[in-house]
């Protein structure tokens, strides 16, 4: 009467024997947007317009450009970082106009006419313009010093952004947290800094003090210098040539987005791509100062000492630079 149970093994069978059919998926609902989701509220105000940009300003106020600190009182400001960039970028192109101007007197002049008295002559002719007041300081003295205040404040600011990210309030653990990358164009604008400023010094400010003014300073001036002190000054007119020259050449395919880190492509084709603007911003950089140091070098380099008053008189001068003057 009692009906035998099915063996295990017929069981196996039949699980065996069943057809495995793919999932059935369920009925998806339809695309709600995210509009359904979060409604727009009827308060909700309309979108600006776009903005349009004149030489990367913006139509920015006053507010945008200097932000006030909550812990601060209301006459201190704290510039922001992008305002700080601005100020770094646009101030480096006003000063790259003047050095326009500094490599036709100093080079091309000179390589053109092959005669220090004839290139002497275009050079204080020109000089005038940009080195009269107010012109002399909103095209060289202001552009110098704001491309280089604004940035040490940018590297400042990156450090103190990258303590607070990490906690690092206490100076012991502060210690620890790693200033930012200093990038290759950046270490060539800090050591040009001194290169300019004993340029600035031995050309501008000594013969102002001493003279009260540079009408007999020019490139017979240069010249002199290169006769008296060979050594000195082919390596230091070496050295600022093609620092600044590649500075600035690196700094101005940056801004115009030129350099290869602006490569977007992936794979083969964005290494072609990066390799082309690696060279190409190389290869301009080398064409203009082998131009600048053809000039400077190889015509006013050997022009010889001057003679007779002037040399006396560059003499002195000379002997008022610290270290340098004690060799005559």
């Amino acid at each position: 009467m009692n009906e035998q149970l099915p063996e295990a093994s017929e069981s196996h069978e039949s699980l065996l024997g069943m057809t495995e059919v793919d999932p059935s998926p369920e009925e998806s609902p339809e695309y709600i947007s995210k509009d359904e989701y979060f409604p727009e509220s009827s308060d909700r105000q309309p979108s600006p317009p776009a903005r349009t940009h004149t030489l990367g300003l913006g139509n920015h106020g006053p507010v945008y450009w200097c932000r006030c600190s909550p812990s601060t009182s209301s006459h201190q400001f704290q510039l922001t970082s992008y305002a700080v960039t601005r100020i770094h970028k646009y101030s480096s192109f006003a000063f790259t106009a003047f050095a326009a101007l500094h490599i036709t007197n100093t080079s091309l002049l000179p390589l053109l006419t092959r005669s220090i008295p004839a290139s002497d002559t275009y050079l204080l002719l020109t000089r005038p313009y940009y080195q009269s007041q107010p012109l002399e300081t909103f095209l060289i003295a202001a552009p110098l010093w704001l491309h280089v205040g604004s940035g040490v404040a940018l590297r400042l600011y990156r450090r103190r952004v990258a303590v607070e990210r990490y906690g690092a309030e206490d100076k012991k653990y502060r210690r620890r947290v790693a200033w930012p990358a200093l990038s290759g164009t950046s270490a060539l604008g800090y050591a040009m800094v001194p290169l300019v400023a004993g340029h600035v010094f031995v050309n501008r400010i000594l013969p102002l003090y001493y003279e009260g003014g540079n009408s007999n300073i020019g490139l017979e001036y240069v010249s002199h210098g290169f006769a008296r002190f060979p050594a000195i000054s082919y390596a230091a007119f070496t050295a600022l040539v093609s620092i600044g020259v590649w500075h600035m050449v690196w700094g101005m395919a940056k801004w115009q987005g030129l350099t290869p880190a602006y490569v977007k492509e992936g794979g083969e084709e964005g290494q072609v791509y990066r390799k082309r603007r690696f060279y190409g911003v190389n290869g301009v950089a080398a064409l203009i100062t082998g131009l600048w140091l053809s000039g400077g070098l190889g015509v006013i380099g050997r022009g010889g000492p001057a003679i007779g008053w002037l040399a006396k008189n560059y003499d002195e001068l000379f002997r008022k630079i610290p270290i340098v003057g004690n060799w005559l």
